[in-house]
């Protein structure tokens, strides 16, 4: 892990500073977002207040932060080799199944939806000469 993984607001100096501050507090985890609260309630009420909404807002207050964090660093330790030849051959064949697979059940996805469609147009129209021959015979 390098110093850029974990400090994420170094990495981009052209972030505001509103948003280097919240990379800041997102690597420190949710117990820092806790702490500048609390801060900005002892301080000045009105930036705590803030805070806490924006914590509920953007759902910092209801999930962990360390999942968000391991989300982003297992995407990318995916994409990088490890140094093992044999390993990576493996890592690179299952991601390719596994791509493979999705698009498959995509497409699957899509005939079935089709044919759900096709069904309920052909009810429709069905329905709809019912009623037109109803109304010629009347």
């Amino acid at each position: 892990m390098t110093y850029t993984d974990t400090y994420p607001s170094r990495t981009n100096s052209r972030d505001n500073w509103f948003v280097r501050s919240e990379k800041w507090l997102d690597a420190r985890g949710k117990g820092a977002w806790i702490a500048a609260m609390v801060l900005g309630f002892i301080f000045f009420w009105p930036v705590g207040l803030a805070l806490l909404a924006y914590m509920i807002w953007s759902k910092r207050m209801f999930s962990s932060s360390s999942s968000r964090c391991m989300t982003r660093k297992s995407a990318h330790s995916m994409s990088r080799p490890t140094g093992n030849a044999a390993f990576d051959a493996y890592k690179a064949d299952t991601l390719r199944r596994l791509e493979e697979e999705q698009g498959s059940f995509e497409s699957f996805l899509e005939r079935l939806r089709a044919a759900k469609d096709k069904s309920e147009f052909d009810a429709f129209m069905d329905e709809r000469a019912t009623r037109k021959d109803d109304k010629s015979e009347a």
